[in-house]
């Protein structure tokens, strides 16, 4: 896997910093180019110094002043050794920075979110929730410095897979990026069954002949999945050695963050199907909810396909 050129937006907040910290370790192991990129949208500018002219605008020497500040808050984060360009845009934020994604094709996008749990206590159509439903490239959101639980360098990567071509395209990211960070790799695989809630009878409360058929076939799938989840982890030898598999059984993002909890996990990597008009329904989806309430970042590849 091959990390050419990263694109990591900025808002002069600290959350936005968070994400420049992880973007430029990135960059390091993989001697990409980053581009840091501000939004000023007119109706809303807030910058110590500039003042918004009549009719919604932002007149040259104000933008110059904004290219300036944006060059000096990335310093603080961005090593001497990384290549790095600035951009200023003024607009609708998510839509430019989508438009830039459009532009410029960056292999990673690394957005740092406010709240206490990602975009968890913003309103539906936050600039997050746009970037992660349209963007076509692989997004790692990046929660606030203040609720981060995870560690730079990364140490531990947990992959959630189910098997789908999107989760495998995720494993393949999880594995590389575990490698160039000489981190241990964890591949997850939950099984949601459905009658995880509300709780499940008791086997000895079900006639004798359908609680066997029930423990036979939870047996079956439980195997399948482990048999294949080994199958996986020997194929994919990770930066320290062979991955580690797990199988959780229930809801699959509580079972993800609550492994991300007990492992430490520095980082998630979520491979999910095509974000159509259909995946407004991504709101709801178990990408969306890890990434809300993560403590770590989590890093979403789409697939190719709706869901």
């Amino acid at each position: 896997m091959n990390i050419h050129h990263i694109l990591c937006p900025i808002d002069f907040s600290d959350a936005s910093a968070h994400g420049l910290d992880h973007a430029a370790m990135i960059a390091g192991w993989y001697k990409a180019r980053v581009t840091a990129l501000h939004v000023a949208n007119p109706v809303l500018l807030a910058v110590p110094g500039v003042s918004s002219p009549r009719g919604g605008g932002i007149h040259d020497s104000e933008l110059a002043k904004l290219r300036e500040q944006a060059a000096d808050f990335c310093r603080a984060s961005i090593p001497a050794a990384v290549a790095l360009n600035v951009l200023v845009d003024v607009g609708q934020p998510a839509a430019r920075i989508l438009d830039r994604i459009a532009d410029l094709s960056p292999d990673l996008v690394v957005l740092g979110t406010h709240g206490a749990g990602g975009f968890e206590h913003l309103v539906l159509g936050s600039v997050t929730e746009k970037v992660l439903r349209k963007a076509a490239c692989p997004v790692v959101t990046v929660p606030p410095r203040a609720h981060a639980t995870s560690q730079l360098p990364y140490r531990r990567v947990l992959c959630a897979v189910d098997f789908s071509d999107p989760s495998l395209a995720g494993l393949e990211y999880a594995t590389s990026l575990s490698r160039e960070s000489n981190a241990a790799l964890t591949v997850l695989h939950v099984l949601e069954w459905p009658w995880e809630e509300p709780p499940p009878p008791a086997l000895e409360e079900l006639p004798v002949e359908q609680a066997s058929a029930l423990a036979e076939y939870r047996r079956y799938v439980e195997g399948r999945a482990t048999a294949r989840l080994e199958s996986l982890a020997a194929a994919s030898p990770a930066g320290s050695g062979r991955p580690a598999v797990r199988l959780g059984n229930g809801k699959p993002y509580v079972q993800i963050l609550d492994v991300a909890a007990q492992e430490q996990a520095d980082l998630i990597v979520i491979g999910v199907r095509g974000r159509s008009p259909l995946d407004v329904a991504f709101f709801g989806s178990t990408a969306n909810q890890v990434v809300r309430r993560a403590r770590c970042p989590v890093l979403t590849l789409r697939g190719g396909r709706g869901r």
